[in-house]
């Protein structure tokens, strides 16, 4: 019987936080992500020893758990938590209130009382360091000092005595509790890569590698790719091309997996699946064997799209296409390539949070059987790669996931159809892969490299990048050795993908400003170590410049979890975006209101998402309007046949009063279906049915958002033009997203 061979690839990642001259670490993302994710997805494995996973491991993510293990890392936030509540400095107390609750609200923080109770005790003091740091209590911080760490203890660590005595306990922590948790968690972190290396020595997980600093390896090669990838994408004033840059970063990676784990990784994730045949070359002198990306890649590289119907199965010869391992040649040189089920994927990533555990297990297997079908009704077997983060997509899950992942894992085993595999494996089991004969250069966001590469933000950073390079080989020679060193190391961390992926219009955190400041120290201590003063312009934001519009047409289906505590930007993914225009005044009070506006359909509902730049509650006290302005004609229609409707929007305060629904006929406050709300006052959201606009298969709809306050303008987004959208199958707006530009 033809058998369904599941590749399930987390990818376990975080950006190199330390900063090699002071030796400090800049975020504790790290440490925290060490103690809550990495252990127990391998552990997790230890009650299912059929199920067979490829971790992928990102080496400069290792060499900082080897930091905290050994007792070496200079950790402030851990340091700010080990301290007495009652020492805490003025500029400590704000410090610990600033990152002491940067924690899913629902799942790690609503988990504990006592830390749920103090949360919204700092958010009645308006959620504000500054303000708030006077009037919290010793007792709110010796209480926020402890429970901040355990909420991010692994299952199987919080099932231990000595830990749950400790959250029996539950609040009025003192001393003793606060050092007991400082010191467990280097115990725990000790145990993090033996794991791993246990497993992988019984033959269960595969352990697989990225570049060391994960860089984006086609840019760094050659950051001309971006604009291959995506015609016309404007690049940097300064062409990056080191190949050896590439090579080095592949090096190091093998070596580091050589030295801890004792073995060579045979196959790699590359960094964000950004794959190129000039990248694949090096990777396979460098000795890998096989490489991963995304669908998208594939049907770029092959000029084919992967058509879904609306339950997300795969269509056609599609199945057929993307279930099966590949082999790159060119020249010498070869490479076993799988490429990633966006779809499946995404759906453990971003959606099955928010559903219970076992109908979310069985719905993964269900749609996995229905996409594999009519491959398997050919007598082949179907392999489907499964590759996602490992670690943040486990906040937005109850327990971390772990229930999920049990029944999936027991509905696998249960089912003889299906096969868990390591990518190794799956490659041993495949006699006759098929040929490709070349890559398209993409990511595994919508094939191209627009995360990283292309608005201002992005080309400038990589911009002060080249400069550093290029003064790294004008100067490097003259230095000592061990300056040289310390210089080239800092240039490889600056070549992460993490910095670009926070710069530009696509991602955002409350950690923009961290990620900004440490990527421009790392560019400085470039200079610093060959004994030079860095540019002026090190000294300088990079996140304050002024970008020029951002615009992006849908390119998927969206289904954001509005109103869910639970959301996140992932949710958006796909959708179409435009980025505030800031050169201009705004039309009414000299102020900018509007950040940034979202909209993208599904087979049932328009959805629209506008992000403040100003919180709602600041300009909005005596009451605004926020019109949700959408105009929809037929795709063949003239102009003058659209007609309009508008979702009127009361907002005062921090709160909706009331929303009405023009539909061009009728005006309603009740229409079933509809969603309109604010979350946490930062940014509005609504979910409209596509019925309620008259919209249906071929319908055009064009969206503007506008702000009002006694009957004037107060911002509008976009100010000129509107975001169109084409009610058309996510298959078609696939189809564009990978069609050949």
């Amino acid at each position: 019987m033809p058998a369904i061979r599941l590749i399930f690839l987390w990818h376990m990642h975080q950006p190199y936080y330390k900063d090699l001259v002071s030796g400090e670490y800049r975020l504790p993302w790290v440490r925290l992500h060490a103690l809550k994710d990495y252990y127990g997805m391998v552990r997790l494995l230890d009650e299912f020893p059929e199920v067979h996973q490829t971790f992928n491991l990102v080496p400069a993510l290792i060499s900082q758990i080897q930091d905290y293990a050994q007792g070496r890392a200079h950790d402030p936030f851990l340091e700010v938590a080990a301290k007495p509540a009652a020492d805490l400095s003025p500029e400590e107390r704000q410090f610990a209130l600033h990152y002491l609750f940067q924690a899913n609200p629902q799942n790690m923080i609503g988990r504990y009382p006592r830390y749920q109770e103090l949360w919204e005790k700092f958010q009645g003091l308006s959620g504000n360091a500054l303000q708030a740091a006077p009037l919290m209590k010793d007792s709110d911080l010796a209480d926020l000092q402890v429970l901040s760490q355990i909420a991010w203890f692994d299952e199987f660590w919080l099932a231990g005595p000595d830990v749950r005595e400790l959250i029996k306990k539950g609040r009025d922590f003192d001393r003793a509790d606060q050092q007991f948790v400082i010191e467990k968690q280097r115990e725990l972190l000790a145990q993090v890569l033996p794991a791993y290396a246990g497993a992988a020595a019984q033959g269960t997980i595969e352990i697989s590698t990225s570049p060391y600093y994960h860089p984006i390896l086609p840019l760094i090669c050659d950051s001309a790719m971006g604009a291959v990838a995506h015609q016309g994408l404007p690049l940097p004033q300064r062409r990056y091309r080191h190949p050896e840059d590439a090579r080095e970063q592949i090096v190091r990676a093998v070596s580091l997996h050589q030295e801890v784990f004792g073995r060579k990784p045979r196959g790699m994730w590359p960094s964000e699946g950004g794959v190129s045949d000039e990248t694949l070359m090096i990777a396979h002198s460098a000795g890998l064997r096989w490489m991963a990306t995304d669908e998208g890649v594939l049907g770029r590289s092959l000029e084919k799209s992967f058509p879904r119907d609306g339950h997300g199965a795969l269509l056609g010869d599609a199945p057929g296409m993307l279930y099966r391992i590949y082999r790159w040649q060119q020249q010498e040189a070869s490479m076993h390539m799988i490429f990633r089920d966006h779809s499946l994927s995404d759906l453990i990533g971003f959606v099955y949070c928010g559903v219970p555990p076992a109908d979310a297990a069985a719905d993964f297997l269900r749609r996995t059987k229905e996409s594999c079908a009519p491959l398997l009704a050919t007598g082949a077997d179907a392999v489907v790669p499964v590759i996602l983060d490992g670690e943040n997509a486990w906040e937005y899950y109850p327990q971390s996931g772990r229930e999920f992942l049990r029944r999936l894992y027991d509905g696998i085993c249960d089912d003889p159809m299906f096969q868990s595999l390591t990518v190794s494996e799956a490659i041993e089991r495949e006699p006759q892969p098929a040929s490709l004969g070349s890559t398209f250069p993409g990511s595994w966001i919508n094939a191209n490299f627009d995360v990283w590469i292309g608005a201002p933000e992005d080309n400038l950073s990589w911009d002060h990048l080249a400069v550093a390079r290029d003064f790294y080989s004008q100067n490097a020679d003259a230095a000592t050795p061990g300056q040289k060193a310390l210089a080239f190391e800092e240039l490889l961390i600056a070549e992460g993908s993490d910095w670009n992926w926070w710069y530009g219009p696509e991602h955002h955190s409350a950690n923009d400003r961290d990620f900004d400041e440490l990527y421009r120290k790392h560019l400085s201590n470039v200079y610093q170590a060959l004994g030079a003063e860095p540019p002026e312009a090190l000294a300088h934001s990079i996140i304050s410049v002024q970008a020029r519009p951002k615009f992006a047409s849908q390119t998927a289906y969206i289904s954001p979890r509005v109103g869910s505590p639970t959301a996140s930007y992932f949710d958006w993914l796909g959708a179409a975006c435009h980025v505030a225009e800031r050169r201009y005044a705004a039309m009414h009070g000299g102020t900018f209101l509007l950040d940034t506006g979202y909209a993208g359909i599904d087979a049932d509902f328009l959805y629209c998402r506008l992000d403040f730049m100003t919180a709602a509650s600041d300009w909005a006290r005596a009451g605004a309007m926020l019109l949700v302005n959408i105009e929809r004609r037929r795709k063949d229609a003239l102009e003058e046949d659209a007609m309009t409707c508008k979702l009127e929007v009361r907002i005062k305060g921090a709160a909706i009063e009331s929303w009405l629904l023009d539909d061009g006929r009728t005006t309603s406050s009740k229409v079933e279906g509809l969603f309109a709300g604010l979350r946490k006052d930062t940014s509005f959201e609504c979910r409209i049915p596509l019925p309620a606009l008259g919209a249906h298969q071929g319908t055009v709809l064009r969206v503007r958002f506008s702000l009002w306050r006694d009957r004037l303008p107060l911002d509008a987004l976009p100010r000129e033009g509107t975001i169109e959208l084409n009610v058309v199958p996510e298959s078609e707006l696939s189809a564009l997203a990978y069609a050949k530009p």
